[in-house]
């Protein structure tokens, strides 16, 4: 069944899009401001940005502890906000009943925000930790010097992120700009409000008039037209290592020129054969390829192709590749090409979120193909690049992982495979988990093969809205696959297959090189193996053939879970996953973590950095939940609004890879790993008073129709590894039984850390008395 959608324009000029989607157990909201950083007077950068986080402090009418923030993650929902050139958006995601609170604390905070001066000062220093974060980021300062490719007089090139010297809040004429930027921006005809859900569209809309009437009346503001991009030539960036970023600059593109380049990046990282990256891919030049638009206002675009390449390319001849492929798409019929694009946007449709359509929806590009405006665009888009004739072009076939019929064959699944029931088949969402105990040292060089004879499907699963990952975690391979029904069973053959021969090409690839991830993040990614390693191995230094991946597939002990599938689909997913590798085992408990553990992680950044990991065993997760749940709120008023200590910030419970636990993170510019350890233990010294509601709010979101489906699946494979139950009414029942003394004597438990710490951090071990 296809969505239904409306679009209203309120009395005080704010434009509406409604959207029903019954298949969706979740509602949206999006609320896009059509002003950003380039609106702000150019005297004080950062302006827009600091006022997109004043908001979330909170106003006369829904202070911080009842604004939007804390009400969205009580509920286990998401909100976040975002500051772009010429807009602003502010989104949020919850159960559909929780719609209508969400969104007059949305509106409100919007509408009359709180402007007091000291709240500014706190806010100001967390815009500053920002600032640092960004500029010691080696990929955000990348980022920033492609943006400075273009015209120095068009205010791409500049600065706008702000920090504690261009928001000079002790100035009135500052004061008064800050002021009269909401005034002007933050009205009727400067909003477009989304709402994605369930629900019917006449109440959605009744929800869209009673909020967004909130806002003052105005009309659309006239801007000045950006000075060009391309005032002198565009000016390429240099390379960086292996990677390589071709940038392209356009004026004065038509109307639905942003939806046309949609439908070109897709064709642009298409690696299938026929294309340029097949032609790059089978020289063994490619070795990974990203394509995204970096800007769009008034007619211009700025986009980059990201290229990763190995040392033996030639840079002048994947140009000529390239430009050769864009003159032969420029001769394509558009409407074929565009037909391909819909099948893919359809998929992209039926997998998307609630926040993921009110979304597209506030920005104006839905998951549709091009109408004749966008034809139109796309025309003078490609007329407008560097092309040339020649080459042995041709268009790829359908894609397999897109077909709508079930594989004729029917085999039985596999002893061993477990078969979910979290998740119905109605959900038209199925995943399949496999996890492989690879006890060789080996395995880590290998998996840098497999991930190279993996690549060229985990691209077309992009394109297709199928999730599949393959990584080493530990002793073991895991490979996941996440999507629509039929994709997920087509995918799965195909993947096996490259996992048990990959191509000659692939096995004296290097792994390709990532870009740095800030200190947290590359704490966050590193968390799972450090919970798994055990012994470090010395590596055998030989070199790697097939013999040796065929000893390890044999020697290999798998489990699995399979999720979301009809008895026919099974059927199907039995025929693809003839011929598993290895052998099947039952899965056993995690091993317990004694005692406290230090693990030093090295990071691109220096800012310090620091995970607290507090695993708890199965018959205290209930607990742990709870404590979780309570503590969020007072953890981001102490660490992030009190004293400051950076923008990034969080606590919550976490399942990974079987164990199950509460979770801290902090990276502070200016507080060191012992005070940020310290300040944690202090928070949990000061216990916690469990209010009335906390309890039915947490259980209430352990409800599979309440739940987000990755959620239900990877709730069910976490508590497949772990061997817990995986009963979601169990759990409920559960929560609603814990007492205040179960939370005053488990906060004791994780000081004392009887069930032990593991501790993630970019530098070495503190003094003893910390640990």
């Amino acid at each position: 069944m296809s969505d239904a959608i409306r679009h209203l324009t309120l009395a005080n000029g704010l434009h509406l899009t409604l959207r029903h989607a019954p298949r969706l157990k979740r509602a949206a909201a999006a609320l896009r401001v059509h002003a950003g950083s380039h609106d702000a007077p150019p005297c004080w950068p950062g302006l827009a940005h600091f006022l997109e986080h004043l908001f979330f402090l909170g106003n006369r009418r829904f202070p911080l502890d009842d604004g939007l923030m804390r009400y969205v993650q009580g509920l286990g929902g998401q909100v976040n906000a975002s500051t772009r050139e010429r807009t602003t958006d502010f989104f949020f995601e919850v159960p559909p009943v929780a719609l209508a609170g969400g969104l007059e604390r949305l509106c409100q905070m919007l509408a009359e925000p709180d402007f007091a001066i000291e709240r500014q000062r706190r806010e100001r220093e967390v815009i500053h930790a920002e600032f640092i974060a960004w500029s010691r980021n080696p990929e955000a300062q990348r980022q920033f010097a492609l943006l400075q490719s273009v015209s120095a007089r068009h205010p791409l090139s500049g600065f706008h992120a702000g920090n504690r010297h261009s928001l000079p809040l002790e100035s009135q004429a500052f004061q008064q700009g800050l002021r009269q930027f909401h005034h002007d921006f933050y009205q009727g005809g400067q909003l477009t409000l989304s709402l994605a859900g369930p629900q019917s569209l006449d109440e959605l809309a009744h929800l869209g008039r009673q909020f967004g009437g909130l806002f003052a009346n105005g009309a659309r503001v006239a801007r000045v037209q950006p000075p060009a991009l391309l005032g002198a030539p565009l000016r390429q960036p240099d390379a960086w290592g292996n990677r390589h970023d071709l940038l392209f600059a356009h004026d004065g593109l038509p109307d639905g020129a942003e939806q046309a380049l949609e439908l070109l990046l897709a064709q642009l990282t298409d690696s299938r054969p026929g294309g340029w990256l097949d032609a790059l891919r089978r020289r063994g030049w490619l070795q990974g390829c990203k394509a995204r638009q970096l800007h769009a206002h008034a007619g211009q675009l700025l986009w980059h192709v990201q290229l990763q390449l190995s040392d033996q390319a030639c840079l002048d001849k994947t140009r000529e590749l390239l430009h050769g492929w864009l003159g032969f798409l420029r001769q394509q019929d558009h409407k074929q090409l565009n037909d391909r694009f819909t099948r893919l946007q359809q998929r992209h449709e039926q997998a998307a979120s609630a926040l993921e359509l009110a979304q597209r929806d506030s920005a104006g590009r839905p998951f549709v193909g091009l109408g004749t405006q966008g034809l139109d665009a796309l025309t003078a888009l490609l007329w407008d690049l560097p092309s040339s004739a020649g080459g042995d072009w041709q268009l790829p076939p359908d894609e397999a992982l897109l077909a709508t019929e079930l594989p004729a064959t029917s085999t039985p699944l596999p002893a061993g495979l477990g078969i979910g029931d979290c998740l119905p088949p109605s959900r038209q969402l199925a995943t399949l988990d496999l996890r492989w105990h690879i006890p060789s040292p080996l395995r880590q060089r290998m998996q840098i093969v497999l991930q190279h004879s993996l690549q060229p499907l985990r691209e077309r699963a992009g394109q297709a809205a199928l999730q599949l990952g393959f990584e080493a975690i530990g002793e073991y391979w895991q490979l996941r696959l996440a999507g629509h029904p039929l994709a997920v069973i087509n995918a799965t053959q195909e993947a096996l297959t490259l996992l048990r021969a990959p191509a000659r090409e692939h096995w004296h690839s290097p792994a390709a090189a990532e870009p740095p991830l800030i200190p947290i993040r590359a704490l966050l990614k590193a968390l799972p193996d450090a919970l798994l390693t055990g012994e470090e191995q010395p590596q055998p230094a030989c070199t790697l053939d097939q013999s040796q991946l065929d000893a390890l597939w044999q020697q290999a002990r798998w489990q699995g879970l399979a999720q979301g599938f009809t008895p026919a689909q099974q059927g199907a997913l039995g025929t693809a996953l003839q011929g598993l590798m290895g052998q099947p085992i039952a899965p056993s408990p995690a091993r317990p973590i004694l005692g406290r553990h230090w693990r030093q992680i090295p990071t691109s950044g220096s800012e310090p950095a620091l995970l607290l990991f507090c695993p708890l065993p199965a018959d205290l997760q209930a607990a742990g939940r709870l404590l979780a749940h309570v503590l969020q709120g007072p953890c981001y008023q102490r660490l992030r609004v009190e004293l400051q200590l950076g923008y990034a910030v969080f606590s919550a419970f976490r399942q990974i890879e079987g164990y199950g636990g509460l979770l801290f993170g902090v990276q502070s510019p200016h507080t060191s790993h012992a005070q940020i350890l310290g300040h944690l233990l202090d928070l949990l010294h000061q216990g916690v008073a469990l209010a009335t509601a906390a309890r039915a709010q947490l259980a209430d979101q352990f409800d599979e129709r309440a739940m987000t489906n990755v959620d239900v699946t990877q709730w069910a494979w976490q508590a497949h590894i772990a061997t817990h139950n995986a009963d979601l009414s169990r759990m409920r029942r559960s929560i609603l039984n814990v007492e205040q003394g179960q939370l005053d004597v488990l906060l004791q438990q994780l000081l004392d850390a009887s069930h032990g710490w593991l501790c993630l951090a970019n530098t070495t071990a503190p003094d003893a008395e910390w640990l």
